[in-house]
């Protein structure tokens, strides 16, 4: 059994987050000791894996629940808690490919900057430079 700060360590959570993914419902099978300190088992580690995966897209906290609703229930969801899935993936890979768009902007900027470094150029894109501040007062 782990405690929250151990869990926290352990997937790279916030306490805080995991408290309030608990107060959520996402975590149906963690007991409390005597102490009442929230105890997690490694089934329980499964379900804080698919929770951290579904809000690392945005994944809505409330189809979240119903994702852990339906796998309570059992094998007849299993084409909704798919579906789930499916949109979530859709989701991840446009982010993805989004992020792709910025990296390459990234990499682009940095060759630039590397090039201006290497070569001790002045950055003419930059609109604060004294050429494009003068361009501007016209």
């Amino acid at each position: 059994m782990y405690t929250i700060k151990e869990v926290a360590d352990k997937m790279d959570v916030s306490e805080h987050t995991l408290r309030f993914w608990a107060k959520s419902g996402f975590f149906p099978f963690i007991t409390r000791n005597k102490n009442n300190i929230r105890q997690f088992s490694e089934k329980d580690l499964e379900w804080v894996r698919i929770v951290k995966c579904l809000r690392a897209v945005g994944t809505e906290n409330k189809l979240i629940k119903r994702y852990i609703d339906l796998c309570i229930i059992g094998d007849s969801t299993i084409k909704e808690r798919y579906e789930i899935i499916k949109l979530t993936k859709e989701k991840a890979y446009r982010q993805m490919e989004e992020l792709k768009k910025q990296m390459d902007m990234l990499d682009f900027k940095e060759g630039y900057y590397q090039n201006l470094i290497k070569n001790n150029l002045d950055d003419s894109w930059n609109p604060m430079n004294k050429n494009k501040v003068e361009e501007y007062a016209v």
